[in-house]
């Protein structure tokens, strides 16, 4: 008896989830067998020269913003992900820098497939430094309007630019995001984002959001007052030992001389 194939197959070479109508047929068993075999690293022709240091500080600083805002704020259903590849149904793999989904559980994972986790993306930003200017400014900007990501921005820190999309009302493509006072609102955050320099900056208002860097600088500034405390503690704490030390061994010279002198009061 011959055996029955694979309803899907993962290609290593052009690793794809399955299209929606065969992923609703699968059996759960399948479905977990899919996303076992989904590579969480980035093929081969997928992969891009890395960026140095100029664009992880940009990616990395962006994620810390975010999930902090988010977790302190209450919003703590929205998943913020970086460099996370993407799988939506039947089609290739891609993984934008910074992505954000709403409504969903935060937990970590090593890809977001559409099919399993019942959405896509809600908004996408790319960095751009040295990678490839025409996929970022063009062709992204058509294919996630088509798969219906609401916003995409990016932010091209060597030309200190940034641009933003937003999904038309009801349609798979995009208009751009007009700023305002050089503040580009997100809706789908409820943020704005803005240029300080050769930074990329997330706002409340007028507020900007603390990035990683100034976190670590504050978090630094905690730990230096907190050891500076501790160490002026310690030195008032043994201060005060030799003090008792001191006052023990007067109390022990005051008791000798007194039975000293009751000594010789009865001789």
């Amino acid at each position: 008896m011959s055996q029955r194939p694979d309803p899907w197959i993962v290609d290593p070479e052009d690793p794809r989830a399955p299209p929606q109508e065969i992923w609703d047929r699968l059996t759960p068993a399948q479905r977990d067998h899919v996303l076992a075999s989904l590579p969480s690293e980035f093929p081969p022709n997928e992969a891009c020269p890395p960026e140095g240091d100029l664009h992880t500080e940009a990616v990395y600083g962006a994620r810390t913003a975010l999930k902090r805002f988010f977790s302190k704020t209450g919003r703590g259903s929205i998943y913020v992900g970086t460099n996370l590849p993407v799988y939506y149904p039947g089609l290739t793999m891609f993984s934008p820098d910074v992505i954000a989904v709403l409504d969903v559980p935060t937990h970590p994972r090593n890809s977001w497939v559409a099919s399993a986790e019942g959405k896509g993306l809600d908004f996408a930003l790319e960095v751009l430094v040295l990678g490839h200017r025409r996929k970022d400014l063009v062709t992204n900007v058509d294919k996630y309007a088509s798969l219906g990501i609401g916003e995409y921005f990016v932010f091209d820190r060597t030309q200190r630019h940034l641009q933003g999309f937003r999904l038309r009302s009801g349609g798979r493509s995009y208009d751009p995001v007009v700023p305002q006072h050089g503040h580009y609102a997100s809706r789908v955050l409820g943020l704005e984002l803005m240029l300080e320099g050769d930074r990329l900056r997330f706002c409340v208002g007028d507020a900007a959001l603390p990035g990683a860097e100034e976190l670590i600088d504050k978090l630094e500034g905690f730990v230096d007052d907190l050891e500076s405390r501790l160490a002026a503690a310690q030195a008032r704490a043994e201060q005060e030992a030799q003090r008792a030390d001191d006052a023990e061994a007067r109390l022990r010279e005051a008791l000798a001389e007194l039975e000293r002198l009751r000594a010789e009061r009865r001789g």
